[in-house]
């Protein structure tokens, strides 16, 4: 099986569900659990329930117990994330139950052995007297007079008995209500769990737009700068061919180094990344080295890279289709010696490349910047830059002029492919 073949994990579409962080689950119940103790504390402190440092630590304990819990029905009900939004709800309003009742009777358990003394606490303090019968039930005495709707046998004093349990409720009853309580409780947090999934895969779908918008642009940049080899290769063939039926066998012996030279150093790249400015510029060089073979009296050429600058990240290749453009249009057609120039310069925080030639401008439409060429390296700037990069050529006093401007980014020379 070949790299290709193998099937990698980062690919577009091969992505798992989203998943909220297990942190950001953890923060939301903690925070949940967080207010439920703060807003019991408060309310205990202003009923006056009493007991206050016994009632403070059990509300801690019963708040850990219910991060334990909640954390346990967030393991649940992460089973239904990648399943359609009702079928979430449902399981959200249906395991909701159960996990409240338990989180009610846990919560019982943790407040049992002082629920005697805030019942008795509370009522002793409406005037009421609470004892106990002898079969150990706990009753209250209540005067008839506070309440008229309750019938009973009335005792001595005009005070009526009656049993705790019908003023408190049953264990039923008060664990109905407390889990009726706490039912709602989880509901809102499901709605928020909810909320946090749909932003998750909000951002994992942004993800995989940006992964096929990237393998898209890589395409079009492979794509772009393969036009650019099979062009380079043809005209060099050509003059090779027109070397050898001339007869300059020493000449197309250099060429034919210099051209392996060239495709070993350019082959060796991947078509989509950046090189520095010094490594395209020796390329270029190389390239025009072959042309002086077939042009030695008429071809010139000069450098102007300042030092600083040739670390600067170009797309590779990108001058070639400028450079062949100049010899094609200006010293092809010329008698006269030609000066190609391959500058560089920092001009508003952007690299500026120029491509220029000191030779006549001709009358073909592919000079003014129409051709196949220039078009190339429009279309892989665009690809690679979008806005941010910009290609301008056309005649200038004295010759012609490509200039493209380019962000700066800078990166380490490589060590060249010959050495």
């Amino acid at each position: 099986m070949t790299s290709q073949d193998k099937p990698e994990s980062n690919a577009p579409g091969k992505e798992r569900p989203a998943r909220v962080p297990f942190s950001t689950v953890l923060a939301s119940i903690v925070g949940l659990w967080l207010c439920y103790f703060l807003l019991t504390t408060l309310r205990g402190e202003l009923v006056d329930l009493g007991f206050a440092q016994e009632a403070f630590w059990r509300r801690a304990l019963a708040s850990a117990v219910g991060i334990v819990i909640t954390i346990g029905f967030w393991c649940v009900l992460r089973l239904f994330d990648a399943r359609a939004l009702w079928v979430k709800i449902g399981a959200a309003l249906l395991l909701s139950l159960p996990v409240a009742v338990l989180i009610a009777q846990s919560n019982q358990m943790v407040f049992a052995s002082m629920e005697e003394r805030v019942f008795t606490r509370t009522v002793e303090q409406r005037g009421f007297q609470v004892r106990r019968s002898e079969s150990g039930d706990l009753l209250v005495d209540i005067p008839v007079k506070n309440i008229p709707e309750i019938t009973g046998v009335e005792g001595e004093g005009g005070f009526a008995t009656v049993p705790a349990e019908r003023l408190q409720g049953s264990s039923w009853q008060q664990l109905t209500e407390v889990a009726y309580g706490r039912y709602f409780m989880l509901l809102a947090w499901c709605a928020l769990y909810l909320a946090l999934l749909t932003g998750e895969k909000a951002r994992a779908a942004e993800r995989r737009e940006q992964q096929f918008r990237s393998a898209a642009k890589a395409a079009e940049l492979r794509s772009l700068r393969y036009q650019v080899n099979p062009h380079f290769l043809f005209n060099t063939l050509n003059s090779l061919s027109a070397l050898v039926l001339t007869g300059k066998t020493e000449a197309a012996e250099r060429m034919i180094q210099t051209i392996s030279t060239f495709y070993r150093r350019s082959l060796a790249d991947d078509p989509t990344s950046d090189v520095p400015l010094a490594e395209e510029i020796q390329l270029q060089k190389l390239y025009l080295d072959i042309e002086a073979v077939r042009f030695p009296m008429r071809l010139k050429t000069e450098y102007r890279i300042p030092p600083e600058l040739e670390n600067c990240l170009v797309p590779g290749m990108i001058l070639q289709p400028l450079v062949e453009n100049s010899v094609k249009h200006a010293i092809a057609p010329s008698a006269a010696p030609v000066t190609i120039t391959l500058s560089a310069r920092e001009e508003y925080g952007r690299l500026v490349v120029t491509v220029s030639d000191n030779g006549q401008a001709d009358s073909d439409e592919t000079r003014p910047g129409y051709g196949i060429g220039l078009a190339n390296v429009r279309e892989r700037l665009e690809a690679r830059f979008g806005d941010e990069a910009s290609l301008v050529s056309g005649p200038v006093p004295g010759g012609y002029a490509s200039h493209l401007r380019l962000p700066i980014s800078r990166g380490e020379r490589r060590r060249e492919a010959a050495e």
